[in-house]
């Protein structure tokens, strides 16, 4: 806990048996207050896993619900728990729990309302292994965000991100794709309602056990990307009146 702010680490597991006890064991628990596990499905020994770490929070999907829909599931427990804060960390290991000092202190003071950790600032992303073709396929997506949405993050699609209680029951992220679409219907949503991003350079590391999508579904993920990113602008523009749009407009009336 930091300035009274009741921190929560959610992390949305599947298949993760094999890095969640490394991930697990480097959260800082002198300021974390509660940590839940949300299993998607897992075929190997996810949940168990859990159990023997001593998480107390464990939720196991029967079906699978897919990316974002493991993260609804997350941040529902999360807000349910009194959270304050809300940092949702991949079990993987493919980014490192040892930022959540500076991500916590960066919301706890009230600097900005969300944090990303980036993979581009400072190379992390090529440094740590990340395929060229993702690399590129990550700026070229970026790039075309940045302009239909109109700001200047480093990248969309970071997997590390913290955000306050207030962000989380401010935008409707149950409207949101339970693919991996979500992160960036979620940072639409953020923008959209007026909040602001701040970014901190995240290694990162690629090595078999980490979770990664397929080509296949990287071609799917950057159209429903660029999908996102033109409602985004079409609402932003005043040319369409959707939820979000107006969410906007009452949030500034307050």
């Amino acid at each position: 806990m930091i300035n009274n702010k009741k921190i929560v680490v959610v992390l949305p597991a599947y298949n993760a048996e094999l890095t969640l006890e490394q991930t697990y064991k480097e959260i800082p628990f002198d300021i974390v207050d509660d940590v839940v596990l949300v299993d998607d499905a897992s075929k190997d020994n996810t949940i168990e896993k859990g159990k023997s770490l001593g998480i107390k929070h464990i939720i196991k999907h029967e079906k699978n619900r897919g990316y974002g829909g493991n993260q609804k599931t997350c941040y529902n427990t999360a807000l349910g728990l009194g959270a304050d804060i809300v940092i949702m960390l991949h079990p993987d290991y493919q980014y490192t729990p040892k930022l959540i000092h500076a991500i916590s202190y960066i919301i706890a003071d009230e600097v900005y309302p969300v944090v990303l950790g980036s993979r581009i600032l400072g190379k992390g992303a090529l440094n740590g292994g990340m395929p060229y073709y993702k690399y590129v396929f990550n700026r070229m997506l970026t790039l075309s965000q940045n302009i239909l949405i109109g700001q200047k993050l480093s990248e969309y699609h970071t997997g590390y991100r913290a955000y306050t209680k207030e962000v989380l029951e401010t935008i409707n992220y149950e409207l949101c794709s339970d693919d991996f679409v979500f992160d960036n219907q979620v940072i639409s949503q953020i923008f959209m309602a007026g909040f602001e991003i701040a970014e901190v350079t995240c290694p990162t590391k690629y090595f078999p056990e980490a979770s990664s999508i397929n080509f296949k579904r990287s071609m799917t993920y950057g159209i429903g990307v660029m999908k996102t990113s033109f409602v985004h602008f079409f609402n932003r523009i005043g040319m369409a009146k959707s939820p979000i749009y107006k969410m906007r407009k009452e949030r500034k009336t307050k």
